[in-house]
């Protein structure tokens, strides 16, 4: 018997097949991983594993590999999953509907993302929204980038809001649309003035220097931390992390008080359209932020959630970065290269 014809018995194995082990099989094949597959998913890994191996006994043969520090699906793995994406999709169309169904109008939209993009643009997104779908309600949480997907793959948002260079590359299980490209600034105290100057041993006070030189970074995933360090380390040699942060919020605060220089994007140092008091902003040469939109595949077929898209979308081709002064000299050299692998 091949393995097409043995997952076909499958429904046929009794009580044993269940929705939770299905969602935790699809979690584990995302992930490549029982560990955080299991953070993403709210279970004990051993629990997970547990169920992993249950499933694998009741299709009968194995469902992963194991290569170096990941699992692969297997064949039968691969077939499987196919099916359980289609089972998945059709229970997630079913709970978007219960609400309609119980009061026959309220539906709730559950949205996870940085703080600055909520800020920014989903409330522009929202007010358009709600003229085509006056019935919406919102479930909005602040959360950061490695949370966001986490709390996709446990199903409790329906679409997330991030930047796709702070993060490993999405899992192939969502849709990953750009909504707006954000600049990176150099934010620093307002009473401290860069223009003109071409070396801050020279031109700089040594209270300027000892502020220019602590900096304040984000703890928003290795590769991320790497690519800053790394324009730190070409561009202003001597440079040391001060303090990191979970959120750009608090970093700006931070450099409000005087505390460090932060390298931000643009979107995270306004207040509405004006740039939060107590900051000054450079012009720098820095990858810019992509915005996008994270959500399940199935969602860009039903009506609401294409429209939340292209409401993000128009938002996001009107905002205007911030005004900021030219990049002061002593940054005006290359930008170093930077190497994921280093």
């Amino acid at each position: 018997m091949d393995n097409t014809a043995k997952l076909r018995q499958v429904g046929g194995t009794g009580g044993g097949l269940t929705f939770r082990r299905l969602q935790i099989f699809w979690a584990v094949a995302n992930a490549s991983s029982l560990t955080r597959a299991s953070k993403q998913i709210g279970l004990a890994q051993p629990t997970v594993s547990q169920q992993i191996a249950s499933l694998e006994d009741i299709v009968g043969m194995p469902l992963f590999e194991r290569r170096s520090n990941s699992l692969e699906l297997t064949e039968a793995g691969r077939q499987l999953m196919r099916h359980v994406q289609k089972v998945l999709e059709s229970m997630q169309s079913l709970e978007d509907g219960l609400g309609a169904i119980g009061d026959g109008s309220r539906r709730t939209l559950r949205l996870a993302g940085l703080n600055s993009i909520l800020r920014v643009l989903v409330p522009t997104a929202m007010e358009a929204l709600h003229k085509k779908f006056s019935e919406i309600d919102y479930d909005i949480h602040e959360s950061a980038p490695a949370e966001v997907i986490e709390m996709l793959y446990a199903r409790r948002i329906n679409l997330g809001l991030i930047s796709s260079n702070s993060i490993a590359p999405a899992s192939a299980g969502f849709e990953q649309i750009h909504i707006c490209t954000d600049p990176y600034v150099l934010a620093v105290p307002s009473d401290l003035d860069l223009s003109g100057v071409t070396d801050p041993s020279r031109d700089l006070s040594a209270k300027d220097q000892d502020v220019l030189f602590r900096s304040i970074q984000f703890a928003f995933g290795t590769q991320h931390s790497r690519r800053v360090q790394a324009w730190y380390d070409g561009l202003m040699p001597g440079n040391r992390p001060f303090a990191q942060a979970r959120s750009f919020e608090v970093a700006i605060g931070m450099v409000r008080a005087g505390l460090g220089i932060c390298l931000a994007p643009a979107m995270s140092c306004v207040v509405g359209d004006r740039v939060i008091d107590g900051v000054r902003l450079y012009r720098v040469d820095f990858p810019a932020r992509d915005v996008v939109a994270l959500l399940p595949k199935q969602y860009l077929r039903q009506e609401l959630y294409s429209c939340l898209i292209d409401e993000l979308g128009a938002a996001g081709r009107t905002y205007a970065p911030p005004p900021a002064s030219e990049t002061p000299p002593f940054l005006l050299k290359p930008t170093p290269e930077f190497d994921p692998a280093s």
